[in-house]
């Protein structure tokens, strides 16, 4: 049971004392903070005495009380005190499920991983419905995989055994898996899969099927960890697609040679490779390119041009050599193979930090740039804080423009995106439409009374997902700006708290969404992401002269409009 949510846990804290109170009982928690709060070793021996000598007094047998003042000590980063209370807890509770859950958090913080399975285990036993418990053993194992299964083979039937686990996990565990695929069809692909399994299939062949039937059910929250990361870094760099490729308009150019700079040039069209069309091979990984809904091309886009030396070899199924044809030449090319590989583009982004904000003095326009709402609990009060006194300085500069430039923020937590269109809309909205009960998102949220009253441009693109496509879709439906960019991933249906799950034969590890949220905002599609009202993209010249074409896009936009 995870408790690191920060307004969960001062429940918690709070609960403890009522129960206390309650029963007419002193809380023992209060009563060793008063002690010896600074001394941790001091307060468990208080609490020891305390328990011979008076235990008829304190409320001894709430293990929330101990429970609590570990998470309070975690909270402060006190993290060696917090693991002694919750070894005392364990002590005192070792038949309940939760002091061990509450452990191996706590040795997982401080760095002991063994120790932590073990605890989660034994939390297992006690509680076979454990979700945190397993969902924690698998993080764990996930980050100490086996990075060397590339050539592994399995037998057979436990590839078998392993698609019917992932196909019947996937649609059980979603709550809409067949709102984008029929179901017919989904099961479809599952056997197609199947069939294409033999007494050679290796790991890397079997992680590309699962791939395709993760991606199938159109979940913005349900993938392989890492984007492509279990797959490309089991991948010998010399088998490597030896030139990197972007798609623009669905067509393949070259963004950087490597090896083969004096046989092709950046910018060449790449009309097939292996004689394969790039349309042919674009079609076959965007099948197993996951996106939230029926999103178009823009998500998939974004990522192969970033994963592409590593998604051609899938596709393909690892060819000792490639030959292209490129545009103007009727003979194919020969390419030389890799070696070594390490990634030479440089990320277009002018904010290297989580979040940003600038000001243009010449157009009167404040810039706000957030690359991520990975702000929960506790460290929310991060990324509120830098929205208030981003909005504070705004205000105060009398910005006419403001630039939101939320390009690439793939999501995280929704209040962060709640948080800023309070300072932007002009009337109460509400976040959501559906989402568990008792959500505070299903009520009316009110705007600031200082609320920004210039213009508002958002910027975004196909890696735009989850809480970033909520934003947008709310601040389209009720106009607070103006939109500029491609389709984001996804904006209306959201599918969060995603778990870690692990095959049982091969150990292939996935992600599935677990929790349905609908954004309020009725005027855009559920099918798609949101579109913007100018569509803006590089073109393959900007990619490789590294023009910012949207932000030069706005910017004109914005002289355009002061005229």
């Amino acid at each position: 049971m995870k408790k690191k949510v920060f307004i969960l846990l001062l429940i918690l804290l709070s609960s403890s004392d009522i129960s206390a109170q309650q029963n007419g009982k002193k809380s023992i928690k209060e009563a060793m903070i008063e002690y010896a709060y600074q001394d941790i070793e001091k307060a468990i021996g208080y609490y020891r005495k305390l328990k011979r000598q008076e235990s008829e007094k304190y409320n001894f047998e709430n293990e929330n009380e101990l429970n609590n003042l570990g998470y309070q000590l975690m909270n402060e980063d006190r993290k060696e005190d917090a693991l002694k209370i919750f070894k005392l807890l364990v002590e005192e509770f070792p038949n309940s499920f939760n002091p061990h859950d509450s452990l191996g958090e706590a040795y997982l913080i401080n760095g002991q991983e063994e120790l932590a399975i073990e605890s989660y285990r034994k939390s297992l036993e006690l509680n076979p419905e454990n979700k945190n418990a397993k969902w924690t053993i698998a993080q764990i194992q996930y980050q100490n995989r086996d990075k060397n299964k590339f050539d592994s083979v399995y037998t057979k039937q436990e590839y078998l055994d392993d698609l019917n686990e992932l196909a019947t996990r996937l649609t059980e565990i979603n709550p809409h898996p067949y709102r984008y695929m029929t179901k017919e069809a989904f099961w479809g692909v599952v056997q197609e899969k199947k069939d294409l399994i033999t007494d050679t299939t290796t790991y890397s062949e079997f992680i590309w099927h699962c791939s395709e039937l993760i991606a199938n059910i159109n979940c913005g929250h349900s993938f392989i960890p890492g984007y492509f990361g279990q797959e490309r870094e089991m991948l010998p760099d010399t088998l490597r697609f030896p030139l990197e490729l972007i798609n623009i308009d669905k067509r393949l150019y070259v963004a950087h040679a490597l090896v083969n700079e004096d046989k092709i040039e950046v910018g060449t069209e790449i009309y097939s490779i292996n004689g394969i069309s790039g349309r042919e091979i674009l079609n076959d990984i965007n099948k197993h390119i996951g996106t939230q809904g029926k999103v178009g091309n823009a998500g998939k886009r974004h990522l192969f041009n970033w994963q592409a030396t590593a998604m051609i070899p899938y596709a393909l199924r690892f060819p000792k050599t490639y030959e292209v044809i490129i545009k103007g030449k009727k003979e194919p090319i020969q390419l030389e193979m890799l070696e070594n590989y390490e990634f030479p583009l440089a990320a277009l982004n002018r904010c290297q930090e989580t979040f940003c904000l600038d000001f243009s003095q010449e157009n009167n326009t404040a810039i706000m740039k957030i690359n991520n709402w990975d702000f929960y609990g506790g460290r929310f009060k991060i990324l509120q804080k830098f929205i208030d006194d981003s909005f504070q300085e705004i205000i105060e500069r009398k910005s006419r423009n403001l630039i939101i430039d939320v390009r690439g923020n793939g999501g995280g937590n929704s209040w962060g995106a709640a948080h800023l269109l309070r300072y932007l809309a002009k009337k109460p909205f509400t976040y959501f439409k559906e989402a568990p009960l008792g959500s505070e998102k299903l009520k009316p949220l009110n705007p600031f009374e200082n609320t920004y009253q210039g213009h508002v441009y958002f910027l975004h693109d196909g890696r735009s997902g989850s809480t970033t496509g909520q934003l947008l879709a709310l601040a389209k439906h009720h106009r607070i700006g103006t939109l500029i960019g491609e389709e984001s991933n996804g904006g209306i249906v959201y599918t969060g708290g995603q778990r870690m799950n692990r095959l049982t034969n091969t150990g292939v590890f996935y992600m599935v969404g677990r929790v349905n949220h609908i954004t309020n905002a009725p005027s855009v599609s559920e099918e798609r992401g949101v579109f913007p009202d100018h569509y803006v993209v590089q073109t393959l010249k900007d990619f490789l002269t590294h023009t910012d074409t949207i932000m030069n896009y706005v910017i004109k936009l914005i002289a355009q409009d002061l005229k």
